[in-house]
């Protein structure tokens, strides 16, 4: 077993009473951070489903709906960096309160939404809201308890922020059909309420060192992000470089970025500690947790549209071949908090990433006349591998840094995690497209009379006035295969990534608490 940690001090509710493990006030506040993680969590992939009715209901074009989506992306991307020092400005507790009422508020507020104009706006304000919650609750969730349940803490929070993803299509698809599309946004209300109560209650008033707001290093960086998230969510729509715009938000964006980076290196007060960006096993969690971002956002991107359109499951049949994956996640995060201390972390981790490449390679070898069951079998391998590398690496994230750096930590590991499922997106969209169309025109140099059974002198034309249609059903089958062949190219893509990535794992060092045996760590 870890070493207890010694200097771990138990907060106070507002009450006064303290929030040891075990007791009920603790697990009581343990529900409503999950329930605030996972409220947030789900409205970044829940309201997807439901573009086609907003765009009829709103009067929106195809183009311009899709700003509903971009702005909670761009909104939440600019504000996550400023969660360290507003925490340390105003406290936690109060950040954190603010922050689910404004979250309830702007989903209402989405909920009721009139015009294209007004989604945007009240979208890019639940955006801002919803920038703070995951850190803040990842936070709040190390800081009561010690270090030795920061493993099984984890794998609680873990739960929400894994599994969110994965049922917002199917929960939003359902509302959509059998609601309105305006309960993916009321949902949220009853759930923040309970949530907002809750916490107001029980969450403790830790405060955190005051610091300076370095405003010319946040100016950099949220320009900096909010290009790269135009670029990553427009790109596709533009043609990517052949377009204007994108060109521009990619000079903005490196430019930004680059200045950001020089600013912290030689700034008197950088918008992050230089001690928590020059913390090795930080930094590589940074690189892993972009890896497995692109895994499960950019998967949750191709499935639901390909079981959809080329195997004709409907919406809710897609959802329950999407739940083994969950389950396999919550599986493995239960048992990652069980075994973390008995086992090293980083072989959880291997294992974990080579669990997810071996289910990317399974799926390579899908075709269009297979059953559910291969669904089933990847899914359960992957959402198994996510849970072994999703919990020992947040926990070694955080193994090596102070207590007052958490809360930064937490919000760059949030942010990478957002920015690596845009950028797994972007790639596997933009990989399908065009791999699409490059399978199309192969499959169909091979469109002969002879392979359309006219073998023997018959010729198509003879068929008469059925030869259109026999033209279209080809074409059709043509490009059914052709875009089943650009998905298993994305698969063996992000299996290679995912491969490609594993050597990360050897960067990592085991934090003192899990460092030492048994016998020597109580001494």
């Amino acid at each position: 077993m870890p070493a207890a940690d010694a200097t771990f001090t138990p907060s106070l509710t507002p009450g006064g009473e303290e929030l040891r493990p075990g007791t009920l006030s603790h697990s009581v506040l343990t529900i409503a951070l999950m329930l605030a993680t996972i409220i947030q969590v789900l409205d970044t992939t829940i309201a997807n489903v439901a573009l086609p009715h907003m765009q009829t209901s709103l009067g929106a074009t195809y183009d311009t709906v899709t700003w509903v989506l971009t702005s909670y992306i761009v909104a939440a991307a600019v504000t996550i960096p400023t969660t360290g020092w507003l925490s340390a400005r105003i406290g936690p507790r109060n950040l954190f309160l603010v922050a689910v009422t404004g979250f309830v508020i702007a989903s209402m507020l989405c909920g009721i939404a009139t015009s294209l104009t007004e989604m945007v706006v009240f979208r890019a304000l639940q955006g801002v809201a919803g920038a703070f919650i995951s850190p803040l609750s990842q936070s709040v969730m190390l800081n009561i308890n010690p270090r030795e349940r920061h493993g099984k803490a984890m794998s609680i929070w873990g739960m929400g922020v894994m599994v969110a993803p994965i049922i917002g299509p199917v929960l939003g698809g359902y509302l959509t059909e059998e609601v309105n599309w305006r309960w993916v946004f009321f949902v949220n209300v009853p759930i923040g309420g309970l949530c907002l109560f809750l916490l107001f209650a029980l969450l403790p008033k830790d405060r955190q060192p005051e610091r300076r707001f370095d405003k010319l290093g946040f100016g950099l960086l949220a320009l900096g992000l909010a290009s790269l998230q135009l670029l990553l969510d427009r790109g596709q729509t533009n043609d990517w470089f052949e377009s204007t715009e994108t060109l521009i938000e990619a000079g903005v964006a490196i430019s930004a970025l680059w200045m950001f980076g020089v600013h912290m290196v030689t700034g008197r007060n950088p918008l992050f500690s230089r001690e928590i960006l020059t913390n090795r096993n930080l930094l590589s969690s940074l690189a892993l947790m972009s890896v497995i971002s692109i895994a499960l956002f950019a998967n949750m991107a191709l499935l639901p549209p390909m079981l959809q359109n080329l195997f004709n499951y409907d919406v809710i049949d897609t959802g329950l071949l999407l739940a083994p994956r969950g389950i396999g996640i919550l599986i493995t995060m239960w048992l990652s908090g069980i075994l973390l201390g008995r086992v090293d972390a980083r072989i959880l981790i291997a294992s974990g990433l080579s669990m997810i490449a071996l289910s990317l390679w399974q799926m390579t070898h899908w075709t269009l006349v297979m059953d559910w069951r291969p669904f089933f079998v990847s899914g359960i391998v992957q959402g198994l591998g996510m849970g072994f590398v999703f919990v020992p690496l947040n926990t070694l994230a955080f193994g090596t840094l102070p207590p007052d750096g958490r809360t930064d930590g937490a919000s760059l590991l949030n942010l990478v995690r957002s920015l690596g499922g845009s950028v797994g997106i972007s790639i596997v969209v933009t990989y399908l497209s065009r791999g699409s169309q490059t399978s199309h025109e192969m499959l169909a140099q091979h469109v002969t009379d002879q392979s359309l059974g006219m073998a023997g002198g018959g010729r198509l034309q003879e068929l008469g006035s059925l030869t259109d249609s026999a033209l279209s059903a080809a074409n059709a089958e043509v490009t059914r295969q052709a875009m089943m062949v650009a998905y298993l190219d994305d698969f063996h893509l992000m299996m290679w990534i995912t491969l490609l990535s594993i050597p990360f794992v050897l960067l990592l060092k085991r934090p003192p608490a899990f460092s030492a045996p048994p016998q020597m760590a109580m001494e």
